[in-house]
């Protein structure tokens, strides 16, 4: 992995040291089994989203969960995961056009590059937007630095 880490930052690294995306990227929740979904950086989205449906929320051993379906590939059913995991909480998000929902929010390792850390992340359904997840700022900051002339910059995710 540091030597993927080293590659990386001597190809792609910006003056300040970070790491350089581009406007879209493949991403990968690997706690979720979701190896590879093509994501847009979204630094006008405090919070990263994820396309799901038929939430459910439960509880497990004590503990408040939250059952989901996602569908990783744009404009396709197929394949459908199911996930699951703890409910971190339910936010108050407000959505580009102005609508306010009510979302469940989870925490999940992100891969991007060589590259994995954990993001707070929200579920919502994006079946009619164009990409099936947003990385908000929080999730990027002070990692890496967006080119929006570029797009996948860092290639696909860790194997």
């Amino acid at each position: 992995m540091k030597d993927a880490l080293a590659l990386a930052k001597t190809k792609k690294q910006s003056a300040k040291g970070r790491l350089i995306v581009g406007w879209r990227e493949w991403v990968g929740l690997p706690e979720l089994g979701i190896l590879a979904v093509k994501a847009k950086i979204d630094t006008g989205a405090r919070t990263s989203a994820l396309h799901a449906s038929k939430i459910e929320l439960f509880e497990k051993r004590g503990r408040r969960y939250v059952r989901f379906c996602v569908h990783p590939l744009q404009r396709r059913a197929d394949p459908t995961m199911i996930a699951e995991a703890p409910l971190v909480e339910s936010r108050r998000i407000r959505s580009s056009h102005g609508h306010l929902t009510i979302r469940p929010v989870i925490m999940a390792v992100l891969s991007l590059g060589p590259l994995c850390w954990p993001i707070e992340l929200t579920l919502v359904d994006r079946d009619l937007m164009g990409f099936r997840m947003l990385i908000g700022r929080h999730a990027i900051r002070k990692k890496f630095l967006v080119d929006p002339a570029k797009s996948f910059v860092l290639g696909p995710t860790l194997k």
